[in-house]
């Protein structure tokens, strides 16, 4: 799980790409198995679009391995009404972006590759730095009283 000073941040990235891409309607960072990091999509429901992000980045992963187009960058659809773009963010993490139909789709991807890159650095700093960070130890209750001890801050 990404700690909130990075969720924080990664907001933060979402509501600056909104203000710079006036036709953005909505901009979401989710983790790559579905879950919501942080989000900007008034209207929109962002758990449901995170869980479709991770079902299309399933069938794009598969579709640039089998036909031999390396690792997967982005992935574009276009509906009557707008656009969704979904951009890689670091190793574990996609952004995906919703666009009204004027959208200049040149700027929707210089501006959605370029957070991309900023929110996956951000994710996985945080990651490798929960990694490194051992979890403190945990005592166990003595018999017949219920734990309602806090952790005790290390000397």
């Amino acid at each position: 799980m990404v700690p909130e000073a990075e969720t924080r941040g990664v907001l933060d990235e979402l509501q600056r790409l909104r203000a710079r891409v006036p036709l953005l309607a909505g901009a979401l960072a989710a983790s790559t198995d579905g879950l919501v990091l942080a989000h900007d999509t008034p209207g929109i429901e962002a758990e449901g679009v995170a869980a479709l992000t991770a079902a299309a980045l399933g069938v794009s992963i598969r579709m640039t391995e089998a036909t031999g187009r390396g690792g997967f960058r982005e992935l574009l659809v276009r509906g009557e009404s707008g656009y969704i773009a979904t951009y890689a963010a670091g190793s574990s993490a996609v952004l995906t972006l919703l666009a009204e139909d004027r959208i200049n789709v040149g700027r929707l991807h210089l501006e959605g590759r370029r957070a991309g890159a900023r929110i996956g650095e951000l994710v996985d700093t945080a990651l490798e730095r929960a990694e490194r960070t051992p979890p403190m130890p945990r005592t166990a209750p003595s018999r017949g009283t219920p734990n309602r001890t806090l952790p005790q801050r290390p000397t």
